[in-house]
């Protein structure tokens, strides 16, 4: 199924339960209510509709006669309703032409509301007529009104919240005008039947990064993207309805604190699910959502059969045991959108029964097991990704890096290679060999195959792993015989070098490590002879007819080093030992 097919097809099951508008209708931001009586008079200042407290309150969503998108040129009004520019000639922006779309927005309602008898549209008809911009600041409306989009109401029937634009009359027009616009007949690509073709498709709004006006999934503007001499939405037959179905469903799916969305790196990723049981769709989509997600479970979920669900995956449970009714009959969509100029562009795109990207994901999570485990056993996609990042800022997430990090996990396919080359270029930049970053690095050689031990493994003999370990063993003994508030360890000095050419720097770390045995002998033999034990066990693992010290090491062979070093410095159950056996020593 194509990526229009599905999300026509999510707008249609919404479209039964009213959670979305009907054809021809948008849901848009609407900051203010402007109350009319029947002679056009107003009927009271304007309706802050606005909700939540402090500088920025947000602008609840309305379903209103459907935008488009405006030229470039001429001014063009929306119907009923629009923003204060156009509707009442104001702005708090001087580059906007107020006057311009104050008449454009009059011209439109003197035109199609010409000849009606309707007491609603007859009002605002007559508002149109005797409003002035000037009004504006001698009734003291709020500054915060300009350029907020508003609607009328007639003061008998606002407190029932019945909008101009909602009363049967100007939904008749509204139906009327939208037909006599209609493009001509093909059939649909999307939907298989004959309809009106939509020359251009409503914007989509909400991808993070794209143009705050909308942007096109499909659009043709240029004559390299034409054939046979079509114009625009002819090139790609779409209907209006499953133009307006489409766009429909995408615009909610990515509202903000949508249910059906994350962010991932520069993707903007919406997922729903298809099921003939409407209560284990919204499971599974609620499942995924913590899955992915970086908030805590129960703020995440509020449905305790969900969060034990969840549990159960994470701790390696099969889908079809933790959950039976999600594991067969859901079939799961997952999108991911970047901005790419006027357009989007799609980074991924996923659809498959919700049991098996639920098995691809619990693979991920044992592919990220580590011993010792990092503070989150489970993090999120966008907290690992957030190790990527110089400084840790998700602006500097690598492009591109999200979404086809994302895509192999859920499709189950080798991890990219950008995200190890990646990782490697953090450790060496900033040196903080922490459990995500070696959990990643893990990850990636797994999914390729290779066989890395996820906790400490005192026999594997691959040179990499083991020049970590010794590596590690050498900082320990530094920091045994200087003392833990040294400004700065061999790790911050050295890892960089040693991880990626390590015959320029071991042989020096040698000879300072034998030093520092010696200091720490006078203090602690013991200590000092289980240290060197340590030392000499991992040399003895070295291949004897190589060299121990190869001038660089693989990318493979880098990450293993990051993943002895972090085995042998944070290994519970080998720093207890450690210490064991020192005490079992005689100290002198």
């Amino acid at each position: 199924m194509s990526v229009l097919q599905a999300l026509n097809g999510a707008y249609g099951r919404l479209a039964d339960r009213g959670e979305v508008p009907a054809f021809g209708y948008s849901s848009e931001r609407i900051g203010f209510l402007i109350p009319l009586n029947e002679n056009g008079t107003l009927a009271g200042p304007p309706i802050d509709l606005r909700e939540g407290a402090g500088k920025k309150p947000i602008a609840p969503m309305m379903a209103v006669p459907a935008s488009f998108k405006r030229p470039g040129v001429t001014p063009r009004s929306f119907f009923l309703w629009d923003n204060t520019a156009f509707a009442l000639g104001v702005t708090a922006s001087e580059s906007k032409d107020a006057a311009a779309r104050c008449h454009a927005f009059k011209e439109r309602h003197r035109k199609e509301l010409a000849g009606t008898d309707d007491p609603g549209l007859l009002a605002l008809l007559r508002f149109v007529e005797t409003w002035k911009p000037e009004q504006f600041g001698a009734l003291g409306w709020p500054e915060e009104m300009k350029d907020l989009n508003v609607v009328f109401a007639l003061e008998s029937e606002r407190r029932n919240n019945v909008r101009i634009h909602d009363r049967p009359a100007a939904r008749v027009l509204w139906a009327r005008l939208n037909s006599a616009g209609a493009g001509d007949e093909a059939i649909c690509l999307v939907s298989g039947e004959r309809g009106p073709i939509a020359r251009l498709h409503p914007a989509i709004k909400g991808v993070w990064g794209a143009q705050s006006s909308g942007a096109s999934l499909v659009s043709f503007n240029l004559d390299a993207f034409t054939s046979y001499g079509h114009k625009q939405g002819d090139n790609a037959p779409v209907s209006e309805a499953a133009a307006f179905g489409y766009t429909t469903v995408l615009n909610r799916f990515l509202e903000r604190d949508s249910p059906h969305r994350i962010q991932v790196g520069d993707a903007s990723t919406v997922f729903w699910a298809d099921a003939s049981n409407p209560q284990a769709a919204s499971g599974a989509e609620a499942l995924f959502g913590a899955l992915l997600a970086d908030v805590p479970v129960d703020e995440a979920l509020q449905a305790g059969r969900v969060r034990a669900v969840l549990q159960k995956i994470r701790h390696g449970r099969p889908i079809a045991d933790a959950a039976p009714d999600l594991a067969k009959g859901v079939r799961f969509f997952v999108l991911g959108l970047s901005p790419n100029a006027a357009r989007l562009s799609v980074r991924f795109w996923l659809e498959d029964d919700f049991g098996v990207i639920a098995q691809r994901f619990a693979r991920h999570l044992e592919l990220m097991r580590l011993d010792p485990p990092p503070k989150d056993e489970n993090p999120s996609i966008w907290r690992c990704l957030i190790e990527t990042a110089s400084q840790r800022k998700s602006e500097n997430i690598p492009p591109n890096l999200a979404g086809e990090w994302l895509r192999a996990i859920l499709t189950g396919r080798v991890y990219p290679m950008t995200l190890l080359a990646t990782v490697l270029m953090r450790l060496r930049a900033d040196k903080d060999v922490n459990a995500l970053r070696v959990a990643i690095l893990k990850s990636v050689l797994l999914s390729r195959g290779k066989e890395v031990p996820m906790s400490l493994d005192p026999e594997n003999k691959d040179p990499g792993y083991l020049l970590g370990r010794l590596f590690a063993t050498y900082e320990h003994v530094q920091t045994a015989a200087l003392g833990r508030s040294l400004n700065s360890t061999i790790r911050d000095k050295f890892y960089g070098a040693a991880s990626a050419t390590p015959r320029k720097v071991f042989t020096l770390l040698d000879k300072g490590s034998t030093n520092h045995l010696s200091k720490l002998a006078k203090d602690e033999k013991g200590y000092s002879l289980v240290l060197e034990r340590q030392i000499a066990a991992i040399m003895e693992q070295f291949d004897p007819s190589a060299d121990p010290f190869p001038a660089s090491l693989t990318p493979d062979q880098q990450s293993l080093f990051a993943v002895g070093y972090y085995h042998q410095k944070y290994h519970r159950k080998d720093a207890a030992a450690t210490e064991a056996q020192a005490e079992e020593l005689p100290s002198s």
